[in-house]
């Protein structure tokens, strides 16, 4: 997996924008405005996704490639080092999970004005 094939899959999700706030290698990702997913493109290739906290601690106790969020909230970030371990559905259930959990906490009329 590589960053282009990570960021494209990101990218097509209804409402997600991009950009570098931090840094330039520091893409996030947002959904109506929220954040989602940031991902290193600096050094190894790795990414923080929001996770629901007991599902978070689920894959970190199951995935020595899931971490606590690096730089982030530690009981609502992972962070998902690519380092082969994991498998492609899994990580892209995990951008879901992550998209899907900030979509769930947008006010409803905001959630209605973007047709999520």
């Amino acid at each position: 997996m590589n960053s282009e094939e990570i960021r494209n899959y990101c990218i097509a999700k209804k409402h997600t924008t991009e950009s570098f706030p931090f840094d330039e290698y520091s893409l996030v990702f947002k959904v109506a405005g929220k954040m989602f997913a940031l991902l290193d493109l600096e050094a190894e290739l790795r990414m923080n996704l929001k996770c629901d906290p007991e599902y978070a601690l689920q894959l970190r106790e199951k995935y020595a490639s899931i971490q606590p969020g690096y730089h982030m909230n530690n009981k609502h970030w992972n962070t998902i080092y690519f380092d082969g371990t994991l498998s492609r559905e899994l990580f892209f259930k995990l951008v879901d999970h992550s998209y899907n959990l900030v979509v769930s906490k947008l006010p409803k009329n905001r959630r209605i004005a973007c047709g999520l």
